[in-house]
């Protein structure tokens, strides 16, 4: 079997799962792609997965990753699974599947194109299913990477072929998606995504903002630990820059440089509706 991911954290997850259980064994692929944020109009097309490509080389600029964007060719990946699963008859593709919004989108983004393999691959989707923590307690997690490798093992039992329906459903709920065009997808339940707009998580980043001078990494790092749904630390980087050129945080240092080169506080008229905002949720 082979088995799919969509967290580089997971590759080395799924490997240590292997070796608790030989009977999963199979090379780990991972989809690199946050297909959660972003535009995804013509996605399969050169034109869309083009103006995709660049948008995101904008967004890495002056980021820890610039070099990256090269590693990343979901597409590429893609067609050599198609050819192992081509010239292997027997072989399975296992998709595994967290409840967030980035997996399901990868999902949503790879399915479609293993339709000729119908039977063959499998889906495990990890939906409000209760697994036991390290300290012996139930959780429910929304990530892969938030389970232990010995859970792992009950959950194979979940493993079943994606439906002739699902292939039928799913990649119009996709196309919709790629329609609406938005540059954020949320999950809502189930595998139900909706479209918001590029200001979503605009909210969760002034949280962590205050009238004093404070690290834009550092701001940075504490909304990635208390925001409930994740988005990458890259896009939330974007929206603090679009936020600054919009007037709403002020900023000093040098943009142009690494994150750790700029401090940020709230402008003075944001400051106040940051502050009413937080009065009004606390009611």
């Amino acid at each position: 079997m082979i088995h799919i991911v969509f967290n580089e954290a997971e590759v080395a997850l799924m490997q240590k799962v292997q070796e608790l259980d030989e009977t999963l064994a199979g090379p780990v692929i991972q989809i690199k792609d946050d297909y959660s944020v972003g535009p995804i109009a013509s996605i399969y097309e050169t034109e869309g997965y083009q103006q995709r490509r660049d948008w995101w080389n904008a967004l890495l600029e002056h980021s820890p990753y610039k070099d990256q964007l090269n590693m990343v060719d979901d597409k590429l990946t893609v067609h050599n699974l198609i050819k192992m699963l081509q010239e292997n008859p027997e072989e399975e593709a296992w998709i595994w599947m967290g409840q967030n919004q980035h997996d399901v989108c990868g999902y949503y983004w790879l399915m479609p194109q293993l339709r000729e393999f119908q039977g063959r691959v499998m889906i495990l989707y990890m939906n409000n299913l209760p697994f036991i923590n390290e300290k012996g307690n139930i959780f429910y997690p929304s990530w892969l990477y938030e389970i232990q490798p010995s859970e792992f093992l009950k959950a194979k039992k979940l493993a079943r072929p994606i439906t002739l329906s699902e292939y039928e459903v799913d990649p119009d709920e996709w196309l919709k998606l790629t329609q609406e065009n938005a540059m954020v997808r949320i999950l809502e339940g189930g595998k139900k995504i909706i479209s918001k707009g590029e200001d979503y998580y605009d909210a969760e980043i002034l949280k962590n903002i205050t009238g004093e001078w404070q690290k834009a990494s550092r701001v940075l790092q504490n909304t990635l630990n208390r925001m409930k749904v994740k988005t990458s630390d890259v896009f939330l980087m974007w929206r603090v820059k679009t936020l600054i050129e919009e007037g709403k945080l002020l900023a000093e240092g040098d943009l142009n440089k690494d994150w750790k080169s700029f401090d940020i506080k709230l402008s003075g008229n944001n400051k106040q509706a940051v502050e009413n905002t937080a009065q009004t949720e606390s009611l």
